[in-house]
């Protein structure tokens, strides 16, 4: 399920974006800016037609998840066969993934939300912005809401086998 697409978003990433707002989060962070996503039935089902949609737009930079959590199991096995179809079909758009997941979580730590899709998922973006600290919010940096966001080069990072951080 998803809960909303932006077919033009200049705000979650660079350039113009399609951005697709994920169903289901068991984070329940803080003053979440859409706690109706926590829902994983919440919004319209994600179907071929949906995923048309999604790769419609020419005129686009790249595709950017947001949440709910992309990277909840259950999202990221769902996802996974999509992105992997993205990169087929427009392997010259970037695609941006939010989570309330560190890099560290995702990608070394064996635990929750790591799943078997995991390490291929995070394989298919280019960039990773991670979990918001409420108390270091701060609406004047780019891309980010809060000063201890990492934006994380994804290609990079995993290319070298060291944390790169994306450069604007």
């Amino acid at each position: 399920y998803y809960g909303e697409i932006k077919n033009c978003d200049i705000a979650n990433g660079e350039g113009v974006r399609v951005t697709l707002f994920v169903s289901g989060c068991t984070n329940r962070c803080k003053n979440c800016f859409q706690p109706q996503t926590w829902d994983f039935w919440y919004g319209k089902p994600f179907t071929a037609e949906t995923e048309r949609e999604l790769l419609a737009p020419d005129y686009i930079n790249g595709l950017t998840l947001l949440g709910g959590e992309p990277f909840a199991p259950e999202n990221q096995r769902a996802l996974l066969p999509f992105l992997q179809h993205v990169r087929a079909a427009l392997p010259q758009k970037t695609i941006w993934a939010f989570t309330g997941f560190t890099w560290e979580q995702l990608h070394t730590d064996g635990s929750h939300p790591r799943c078997e899709v995991t390490d291929a998922l995070l394989a298919l973006l280019d960039v990773l912005v991670w979990a918001v600290v409420e108390e270091l919010h701060d609406i004047s940096l780019r891309f980010r809401g809060s000063s201890n966001q990492r934006i994380i080069n994804v290609t990079q990072t995993l290319a070298d086998g060291r944390l790169t951080l994306w450069e604007d």
